[in-house]
């Protein structure tokens, strides 16, 4: 073997490109699919009224995830929080840009 052209041991070791796991599903991923799942089900003018002590993570490492799941779908939603409950529910496009609507 030329000692020009042998390649050195990696650091680390090696797998197919394609079996290297797609997409990310991060810690929050349960309890944010299941409100973004109930927001689907939701009517106008109803909030989700989430116990702050089933959460696993803060409120607000929870928000921020829901808040990265709903702009990646393209949807508004909206928080409130009191000292037990964690409220979330849908912004209507009307309510989202006042402008839009016909008088």
């Amino acid at each position: 073997m030329n000692p020009r052209t042998a390649k050195a041991p990696g650091h680390f070791k090696t797998m197919a490109q394609a079996s290297v796991p797609q997409g990310r599903k991060g810690k929050h991923q349960k309890i944010v699919s299941t409100i973004l799942s109930d927001l689907g089900k939701l009517q106008d003018g109803s909030a989700i009224k989430v116990p702050l002590a089933e959460l696993l993570e803060s409120k607000e490492k929870v928000r921020s995830a829901l808040n990265r799941a709903t702009r990646k779908a393209g949807r508004t939603v909206a928080t409130a929080s009191d000292a037990n409950f964690l409220y979330i529910w849908n912004v209507s496009a009307s309510r989202e840009n006042p402008k839009a609507q016909t008088p």
